[in-house]
């Protein structure tokens, strides 16, 4: 399943503690390091979860926030204020986090431009989506490679090339298009939804499974899925069907089949082990 078997490498960690738009977090830990990716659930919440993943709620090194948006943002003065650390965030992002108090202490990225916490590389990179400097992450560290890009319209070539050769993806699978369609949302949040400034779809994601994935990873994580417009079940089978599709016309390219995850809104996912 996860591969924890070369003793002579740190073990890597991910832990998707929260995705959907009640609240995302997800944990990122080496043995010297833990990251925390968005800051999306209350204080009470994250140390909730991280107890219930099996994980001491203690010790983080830094947040790392994708935008401003609440579902994203909402607690990340309050977590670092709790665990002493400073959060990492674009400038964009800092001017719109919401009301309220703002991070002790901040670290400006830029898009593009690898930093370090601890010993994990970070490369954040910009990504389509209604926010002032939205931006998804690879992270590096200890030989093993991992993205997270959720909320985005639609998969860049910028996307797709951080996508490649990781051992681990995270990607938005938000909407089906015919849940969305018939679902109970106004015509205008449909639309901001399937905007190339929205979130993926279900569909989306399964042309990149199709054609453009890599096939390097080995676990493939489902996120950010829209409890209106979608379902477990529903998302799950696109993406496999698509890989499906990929084997029947690549048969040469793909060795092995990714392990297909998806997260849940309130359940904490893994500890998952690289």
């Amino acid at each position: 399943m996860y591969s924890n078997r070369l003793k002579e490498r740190a073990t890597v960690e991910l832990t998707i503690l929260g995705s959907g738009s009640s609240g995302n977090a997800a944990l990122l830990s080496t043995e010297r390091t833990r990251l925390l990716i968005d800051a999306g659930l209350s204080k009470r919440e994250t140390l909730k979860r991280m107890e219930r993943a099996g994980l001491a709620p203690n010790g983080l090194t830094a947040i790392v926030v994708s935008h401003e948006h609440a579902d994203h943002a909402a607690h990340a003065a309050a977590l670092a204020e709790e665990f002493g650390v400073p959060v990492y965030l674009a400038e964009g992002t800092q001017a719109g986090l919401p009301e309220g108090p703002a991070p002790a202490r901040v670290e400006r990225f830029r898009p593009g431009e690898r930093f370090t916490v601890g010993d994990i590389d970070v490369v954040p990179f910009a990504v389509p989506h209604d926010a002032n400097e939205p931006a998804a992450f690879r992270f590096e560290t200890h030989g093993v490679k991992l993205a997270l890009a959720v909320d985005l319209g639609y998969l860049t070539g910028l996307v797709k090339e951080q996508l490649r050769g990781c051992d681990c993806l995270v990607l938005e699978a938000n909407h089906d298009l015919e849940m969305l369609r018939r679902g109970p949302y106004p015509w205008y949040l449909k639309q901001r939804v399937a905007s190339r400034l929205g979130h993926l779809s279900n569909e989306a994601l399964a042309e990149f499974l199709e054609c453009d994935f890599d096939g390097a990873a080995r676990t493939v994580v489902l996120a950010h899925l829209s409890e209106n417009n979608n379902s477990p079940e529903v998302a799950r089978l696109a993406a496999e069907q698509a890989l499906k599709r990929r084997r029947n016309r690549f048969p040469l390219s793909l060795s092995r089949t990714p392990e297909l995850l998806v997260s849940q809104r309130r359940v904490p996912l893994g500890p998952l082990r690289f």
